[in-house]
């Protein structure tokens, strides 16, 4: 029995949503393995087909990770963390081999907009807000997100998503190309199920096989991900992270001691 995460079969589309509402869908370590577990089960399971996920509520996709479960790792714990969640949940989707679609349903945040990027496919609703915010808190994104943002998005518009560490509305995601397609939240989860209806009368087969050719276009990049993981752990050893994650949980803006 999941806690955070539900899961749904029907007509060949499992629907996998986030569902810790009053923490805006943020991700803590128990949800990650609960979408872990989700993903393994799917992928010998001739019952799915096609994956949408999403979460719940008309707030949040994903607000982002669960500061609170991190906010005193040193260096080794943070690295741990990069690379179990790139090993167990963001690369398993990102090489899943049936297609992934991620209905965006609002705010998604750091480790949010992560996992939306390492779906195949992302449709936002019209009231959605993405973000990398990770560069306020003395980090950077540790879950992929320094590597698919620029190969949707290009390098220029990525930095400057990091650097800012603000927001961008669902309109300026289509117009990067970092989402397919915009539509009012309440057709959101119909037009992800169309669209995946519409992957099914294709062949399956083909389809995993036309994710891992695309994918392997990408692997020039995958010593960047060995390199975010180690970046990411450092940023755990720092002054700025101390305080940047500090002023998060009092709710005040951070004085960066640049150290």
């Amino acid at each position: 029995m999941m806690e955070h995460v539900i899961v749904e079969i029907n007509e060949g589309i499992a629907l996998v949503m986030i569902n810790r509402p009053k923490q805006l869908n943020a991700l803590n370590k128990q949800t990650l393995e609960e979408i872990a577990v989700a993903f393994e089960a799917f992928r010998d399971n001739n019952d799915v087909k096609v994956v949408i996920l999403t979460g719940s509520g008309e707030k949040a996709f994903v607000a982002g990770a669960d500061i609170k479960e991190f906010v005193d790792f040193n260096g080794e714990q943070g690295t741990e963390l990069a690379k179990t969640g790139h090993m167990t949940v963001f690369n398993i989707i990102e090489e899943f081999p049936k297609p992934v679609i991620a209905a965006v349903n609002g705010f998604a945040l750091g480790g949010g907009l992560e996992l939306a990027m390492s779906a195949h496919v992302r449709i936002a609703s019209t009231n959605a807000r993405m973000g990398l915010p990770e560069t306020s808190l003395g980090l950077i994104p540790g879950y992929g997100g320094t590597q698919r943002l620029p190969q949707l998005i290009g390098k220029g518009r990525a930095f400057e998503m990091l650097f800012s560490a603000k927001m961008i509305d669902a309109e300026t995601a289509l117009n990067y190309g970092l989402v397919n397609h915009v539509v009012a939240q309440e057709v959101l989860l119909e037009t992800a199920q169309k669209m995946a209806s519409s992957f099914m009368k294709n062949s399956i087969v083909a389809m995993g096989l036309a994710i891992e050719a695309v994918n392997a276009g990408m692997l020039e990049g995958a010593i960047g991900y060995d390199v975010e993981v180690q970046a990411f752990g450092d940023c755990f050893e720092t002054e700025d992270f101390k305080e940047g994650t500090t002023a998060f949980l009092e709710k005040r803006k951070p004085t960066f001691p640049g150290a």
